[in-house]
């Protein structure tokens, strides 16, 4: 059994986090640039000249390394958003089925009795006072009933009863 919970928003929200660091990353590797790569001696003997060199040798190893790592940071944050993309996709794609068989079932029982077997009802339309429609048999909510008349200068009509519940559900 695998304990392993994959949201696809959740992926698409954590690679655009992972994009604005990388973003952070280079501009401040960039600004570091300057000042790490092309040192000036502190004086004119070979001592100086030799450490000026040595550290803007360091500073662009690390630049290298740098652009290195943001190289992979980019390949990281374009498969998370590939991933989180397909992982929707192939989700719908899977669901797509059940919701055919859902619809023949629900079919049958709306035909038999004016509400399906799973799903929520719908909810009474603003302003007019409509009870709202009755949830599934087994699971589902109950629609909310519609709000009264909302006539300039008229008294508020009554609003709409809230629709039955299923099995397990709300009424609205």
């Amino acid at each position: 059994m695998s304990y392993v919970i994959a949201l696809p928003e959740a992926m698409s929200w954590a690679a655009t986090d992972f994009a604005g660091i990388g973003s952070a990353l280079e501009s401040a590797n960039a600004a570091a640039a300057v000042h790490t790569t092309n040192l000036l001696a502190a004086a004119e003997d070979e001592v100086s000249i030799a450490i000026a060199e040595l550290f803007g040798t360091l500073g662009q190893g690390y630049q290298n390394v740098s652009a290195q790592a943001a190289a992979f940071h980019e390949q990281f944050v374009a498969t998370l958003s590939g991933n989180a993309s397909s992982y929707a996709t192939a989700e719908a794609a899977a669901a797509q089925p059940l919701q055919s068989l859902m619809d023949v079932i629900n079919g049958q029982f709306v035909a038999a009795t004016g509400r399906p077997l799973v799903g929520n009802g719908a909810n009474g339309a603003a302003g007019t006072g409509q009870n709202g429609g009755a949830g599934g048999w087994l699971i589902g909510n109950g629609g909310a009933g519609g709000s009264g008349s909302s006539n300039a200068g008229a008294d508020g009509g009554a609003g709409g009863a809230g629709g039955a519940s299923g099995l397990f559900g709300c009424s609205g």
